[in-house]
Order: structure tokens, then C-alpha cells, then sequence
């Protein structure tokens, strides 16, 4: 047999090298083509990063709770109004006056989604993931005398185009066990048992059970059920987070753009998230879901209501600064306290202009618009007495119901049905629009009865369709 020559090992050894620099040419483009693990901010890092790109050097400081301190939150009415005059939400922005239904929902209620997606409370990107729903349990128990069904689920937010995130969303869902046809179901927005444990520990004078049935027993009561939401599963409550929950993995770990959707918008996306599964279960008639938050998260379940108008009717409790409550008013809570490192990540980086170089003035919208965007669906806002509850400004949001009522009007709907403050414990239900002030501090339960009897004019009715 001949033996091969040098030269007839040529072709082999050329595809060998061609082989070679093909695969370490590949390994290289995989490698730069493959996410990067989450980036890692403190707060106070990711505030300043923030800063940085709206070229701001300072911020004004918001208002202190401590009345000895040298920047006091302010609760004088006759300093509470250095900017009276607040935007028209009847007026385009070319100055036109809105006349019909057809303006409001064509041309001026989405100049002022614009405004909130934008400047305020950051947009919804486009990618977001896909949510499968998986019951956990189910359990037959009763709540006081009444016998109910409680499942208890997780909805996992799609991953694979970014592994390293992972979320799931925590629900419950109870409704009562000898209801026969679906039941109309309020949900709320609630905090983690952990983060309860530790607020209980901290200040039990706010989580004390009142004396009576609790809130989820005057649900009951009506027939209807009730689901509790955990919305710091979805979106952490923090500048550190925002790297991670569903705001990261959208964004594959990075930090946001100016207007990317905050720490608010995630929960009251998650909250719609919520209303999906809702709408395929059998126990449950989608077409009647309430939404109730307190604090934080009256802010959350008032957004919800007014970006999903699947949401028949809103309990917005206590939502103060950067919920129900006028930016322009100068009482309790100011713009400052939202703007600070432990509360920016509720909002959209642009937002931290207006306690820079801007302010409250020269907003392009206020809370009264927030509220307008839920019309004509009915919206009953609650808050406790100064000096217990004055930080949200129970006045600034009634304010901000007033100046809400003519798009109601406009849409065929009742209004407060006055200008005045009224009376605390004076319950404003007759219209579309509700309000209540209790005399007790930062809890929602002295105001559920009175919503529940508002709700009932609607829970049980197709009388909150939006047209």
C-alpha cells in the first residue's frame, strides 16, 4: 500500500484549523451575546444614578412627621394651598374645551395617561412576561359562621428569556362554600405576613383588630369574597430591588430608563394580573371585582383602578402623596418624601425633576386626573383624623374627588354632591363618587362599612360599565 505524503494531510489539517477558529469565533459571540447576571444598587446608589442622568445636583427635603424638627410636615389649612389653581382635565392641551364623551376617551384622557406614564409613574413596557396560574391548596374552613372555600395560588411570571430572575405572585382567594352562582370578589393589597409580623412588633397601636367582624367577614356578609394580593411578590419595596422582581426582569437586570415603570405601577400591574385569573375562575363573577388598598398601597389600588377598567369599584384608603391626594396642596406628606431615597422606586425616574429644578406648579396633572382616569366607575376614598392619619391629607384628596367630578358629570355621573369639607364621620356616598373621614388614625377599618354600602349599589349590578 502507498503511504499518504505530507501533502495529502493538507486538506485535513485546514479543515482542523478552520474548525477550531469557528468554534473559538462562536464561544466568543455566545459569550457577548449572553445576559449578564442582575446588577446590584443600593438605594441610595441607584437614586443618585437617577440624579445623575437628570443632571440634578439636590433635592428638596421633604416634610418631617416630628413636629420639633427644623422642616415639619405642615397641617395649617391657611398655608396648605400655594398653588390654587390646578389643571383642567376638560381641556386639551391645545386649549380646546372637552364637550362630549367621544373628546374625553379619544383625545384628552389619553394626553393625561401620557402625562402619568411619563412623568409620574413610569411606563408599562410592551415585553412584559406571561403569568401561569397554579393552585397550591384548597381548604374548607369557615370565616366566623360562614363556611368558605380559600385557594391558595402562585402565578408565575415567564422567565426564560432571562433565568436569573425569578417571580411569582402570592394570592388567596376565599368565596363562600354554599354560594350557587359566582359571587362578586373584593381584592386586597396587602402586606407580606413577614413585613406584618414585624409592623405589628413595631407599632401595635396600628394593628390592633378593632372590636366587630373584620373586613373580610362584612365581605362575607354581603355574599361576595374576597382575595388578598402580596404585591411586594411581584416588585420589591425598595431602590435595591428595582434590579430584580418583575421591574429587573423585564429590563434582564439593568437598571431602568427615566421613564420606566416604578415599584406602583408593577404592583398595579400585578394587581391586573390578578383580575386574569380571577376572570377564569368559576366562583367568582369577573364582571363585579372590587380593588382596596391602604397607605402605600391605597396609591397602588387607586393606579390599578384607573390604568384597568376591568376593575368595577376602587377602595382607596389613606393613599395620600402620590395617590388621591392634590401634589400642589402643602400638608402632611410633600413631594420631597417621595423624591427621597426610600420612596423614589415608587415612581419613574423623570418624576425627581419636579423636587429638583421644577415644582409642584408646573406639573402637568394632578391627583383630581388620577382619580378622572377611573370614570365613570365609582371610587369611594377614605382616610382617618389629624393628628392620627393628617399626613395624607384627608382634605387634599377630597379636594381632588371635587375636582374629579366633572369628568363624571360629563360621563353621565353623579359627583360628591358638594364643594365643602364635611364633618369627620359625614359619609358622601350618594353619588359615584364617595368619601368618608373617620376619627381614628392610619386604618382602613373604621371606613369599610361605609364603602360597603356604596359598593352595594354597584356589586351586584351592570351598572359599572364603562359607557
Amino acid at each position: 500500500m502507498k503511504s499518504s505524503s505530507r501533502f495529502d494531510l493538507f486538506p485535513f489539517l485546514a479543515l482542523a484549523i478552520a474548525v477550531h477558529v469557528c468554534t473559538a469565533e462562536c464561544s466568543a459571540q455566545s459569550a457577548a451575546t449572553a445576559p449578564l447576571p442582575p446588577a446590584h444598587f443600593t438605594s441610595e446608589q441607584d437614586h443618585q444614578r437617577t440624579m445623575d442622568l437628570l443632571h440634578i445636583t439636590s433635592l428638596r427635603r421633604g416634610a418631617d412627621g416630628d413636629p420639633r424638627s427644623p422642616n415639619p410636615a405642615n397641617y395649617d389649612e391657611s398655608k396648605a394651598n400655594p398653588y390654587p389653581t390646578l389643571p383642567d382635565p376638560l381641556v386639551l392641551e391645545n386649549g380646546s374645551k372637552v364637550t362630549n364623551a367621544a373628546m374625553w376617551w379619544q383625545r384628552r384622557r389619553p394626553q393625561i395617561v401620557e402625562f402619568f406614564d411619563r412623568e409620574i409613574y413610569g411606563r408599562v413596557p410592551g415585553n412584559t412576561p406571561k403569568v401561569t396560574w397554579k393552585i397550591l391548596r384548597t381548604t374548607n374552613d369557615k370565616n366566623g359562621d360562614v363556611p368558605v372555600i380559600t385557594k391558595t395560588l402562585k402565578g408565575h411570571l415567564d422567565n426564560s428569556s432571562y433565568p436569573f430572575i425569578n417571580v411569582d405572585i402570592d394570592l388567596s382567594l376565599t368565596t363562600p362554600a354554599n354560594a350557587r352562582a359566582p359571587v362578586p370578589v373584593v381584592i386586597e393589597l396587602a402586606l407580606s405576613p413577614e413585613v406584618l409580623a414585624a409592623l405589628t412588633k413595631r407599632f401595635p397601636q396600628l394593628f390592633t383588630p378593632a372590636s366587630g367582624p373584620t373586613w373580610q367577614q362584612q365581605v362575607l356578609a354581603k355574599g361576595w369574597g374576597y382575595a388578598t394580593y402580596i404585591p411586594t411578590s411581584v416588585q420589591a419595596d425598595n431602590g435595591e430591588g428595582l434590579t430584580a422582581g418583575v421591574i429587573g426582569l423585564v429590563n434582564q437586570g439593568q437598571p431602568r430608563k427615566l421613564d420606566d415603570w416604578g415599584a406602583l405601577r408593577a404592583w398595579a400591574w400585578g394587581a391586573s394580573r390578578v383580575l386574569d385569573y380571577l376572570e377564569t375562575d368559576q366562583a367568582v363573577d369577573a364582571k363585579h371585582v372590587g380593588i382596596e388598598g391602604h397607605s402605600r398601597y391605597g396609591k397602588a389600588a387607586l393606579l390599578a383602578m384607573a390604568y384597568d377598567e376591568r376593575f368595577a369599584i376602587g377602595y382607596i384608603s389613606s393613599s395620600g402623596e402620590a395617590g388621591a391626594k392634590l401634589w400642589r396642596r402643602n400638608f402632611g406628606e410633600q413631594i420631597g418624601n417621595i423624591a427621597g431615597t426610600g420612596e423614589y422606586h415608587w415612581m419613574a425616574g423623570n418624576f425627581l425633576k419636579y423636587d429638583g429644578p421644577l415644582t409642584e406648579k408646573v406639573l402637568p396633572i394632578d391627583a383630581h386626573e388620577l382619580i378622572a382616569m377611573c370614570a365613570p366607575r365609582p371610587v369611594f376614598i377614605g382616610a382617618g383624623a389629624v393628628p392620627g392619619d393628617g399626613w395624607v391629607d384627608a382634605k387634599g384628596m377630597f379636594l381632588a374627588e371635587v375636582a374629579a367630578g366633572p369628568v363624571y358629570k360629563l360621563l353621565g355621573k353623579k359627583d360628591l354632591g358638594t364643594t365643602e369639607f364635611p364633618a369627620i364621620e359625614t359619609a358622601l356616598i350618594d353619588g359615584d363618587l364617595g368619601f368618608r373621614q373617620h376619627s381614628g388614625g392610619h386604618t382602613p377599618a373604621p371606613n369599610w362599612p361605609t364603602f360597603l354600602t356604596f359598593a352595594s349599589r354597584y356589586m351586584n349590578s351592570s351598572s359599572t360599565s364603562r359607557h
